[in-house]
């Protein structure tokens, strides 16, 4: 008797159905309701903030460019092989197509993230093109942000130019503090009339102006006074309720000095 009353009872907790994920989550809702008054009163930004049921960094919209970069085999291979390649044109460009063209996306981004941040520019513009011919490529301001960004830092006009050549075409507009953060590096490497050229196509963006981006630039303009008067010209302009500290008179006249000593 004992032995048919078990066999009975795992046989009707077999035929259950397992509770569906949208029931889960009436259930979680209800109790949330009963247990927190925010989400009585409909407080939404209480239950994203503290009960989120998916992660926006795994979210499908969120851009390849800024997820996280994990090199996998393979890429490591073509890594070190590019690298080795690199002084044999012919050679480097026949593993490309036969081996680079191959990897999967994943590892691609990350060889092209990485040789980034090793500031290997010939290598990076090699894989910038390779990118550029996938399938799945899509324009993106944060792939062409952080390729003029190591462009600027290693001094690589003609590149930039190119590069911002390639963005022009394909219709990519930079958000404000983007548009900083590259007129920045331009200017913290020595290059202020790049910089200026793109502080220009700044100005002309459909993005409304904020006023962080232009203190960015501003204390990047100090050792260039005359361009820095523009465009504190520019943001008063802008936002007349606002103010800007300028500096000592004396520490432009420093950052000249140290500028002509360069010269020489």
């Amino acid at each position: 008797m004992l032995r048919l009353a078990h066999n009975l009872v795992r046989r009707t907790s077999s035929r259950t159905p397992a509770p569906s994920p949208s029931s889960l989550n009436f259930s979680v809702c209800l109790l949330l309701r009963n247990t927190f008054p925010q989400c009585q009163q409909g407080d939404c930004s209480f239950q994203e903030r503290y009960f989120s049921w998916g992660s926006k960094a795994s979210s499908t919209s969120l851009s390849i460019w800024r997820r996280r970069k994990e090199m996998g085999k393979e890429g490591l291979i073509a890594a070190k092989e590019l690298k080795r390649l690199r002084s044999h044109p012919l050679r480097l460009d026949q593993f490309i197509r036969s081996n680079v063209s191959r990897l999967l996306k994943s590892d691609l981004v990350a060889v092209l993230a990485e040789f980034q941040r090793q500031d290997q520019v010939f290598l990076s513009m090699k894989i910038y093109d390779v990118v550029r011919k996938e399938i799945w490529y899509r324009p993106d301001m944060f792939f062409y942000r952080d390729m003029l960004m190591m462009l600027g830092r290693n001094k690589k006009v003609d590149e930039a130019k190119q590069v911002w050549g390639d963005l022009k075409r394909e219709e990519v507009l930079f958000d404000q503090h983007t548009f900083g953060d590259i007129i920045r590096a331009f200017l913290d490497n020595g290059l202020p009339l790049e910089a200026m050229e793109i502080y220009d196509e700044m100005r002309q963006s459909p993005d409304p102006p904020i006023s962080l981006p232009f203190r960015v630039i501003l204390k990047g303009l100090l050792p260039y006074p005359e361009l820095r008067e523009k465009v504190k010209d520019d943001f008063l302009e802008l936002f007349p309720d606002m103010i800007i500290y300028d500096p000592p008179e004396d520490l432009f006249e420093d950052q000249e000095c140290k500028r002509e000593n360069e010269d020489d």
